[in-house]
């Protein structure tokens, strides 16, 4: 399952309240200037409390934040790491 969520997690069989999560944290993820009251009323729609909400941006910003430390800090990652950016 992890790998078929690794290749397109909107084809991984997922539940319709994990793709928005997913779809969220990416568009998040890649552009936040762009998240609008929509995207957020449409995790509310999928079930999520403000709370988990607060919680899936906590867990997006932190991750975006330990990445750009260890970018800056030219932190290479494990040999057993397999990514392409």
């Amino acid at each position: 399952m992890a790998v078929a969520i690794e290749s397109d997690y909107r084809m991984a069989g997922l539940s319709e309240r994990r793709v928005a999560m997913l779809a969220y944290a990416e568009k998040l993820t890649e552009s936040p200037a762009a998240v609008a009251e929509a995207d957020v009323e449409g995790l509310r729609h999928h079930g999520l409390s403000d709370r988990d909400i607060l919680d899936l941006v906590e867990v997006v910003a932190y991750f975006a934040y330990a990445n750009r430390i260890a970018h800056g800090l030219g932190v290479t990652l494990e040999p057993w790491i397999d990514f392409e950016p």
